[in-house]
């Protein structure tokens, strides 16, 4: 699977984002028909994936978990006791706070 950012095709997503809620960095990525929200806020990291055709997979999610984990967050600030993920069919939330 091969995470490509397109971020530059979501501007009013990202747009919106950053106007109306904590984040200061926004970011889209697309693996064909999964696509992943990325934000960055002063108190927490957020991934948000998506499928509108099929419940996500489990390799897929350690995949795009993995991936951000590596290039994007900061581990050594998360509070990973805390982390949390909210899954549903076609949509997981996973939230990394970050420590004070």
């Amino acid at each position: 699977m091969k995470l490509i950012n397109t971020t530059n095709s979501h501007a009013n997503l990202v747009r919106s984002q950053l106007e109306s809620t904590d984040a200061t960095l926004v970011e889209v990525y697309s693996a064909g028909n999964t696509d992943v929200i990325f934000t960055k806020a002063p108190t927490h990291y957020e991934l948000l994936i998506s499928n509108k055709h099929r419940s996500i997979r489990e390799t897929e999610l350690e995949t795009i978990r993995e991936f951000f984990l590596k290039r994007k967050i900061n581990i050594a600030e998360v509070d990973q006791a805390a982390m949390q993920t909210l899954h549903s069919d076609n949509l997981i939330e996973i939230s990394f706070p970050i420590t004070k």
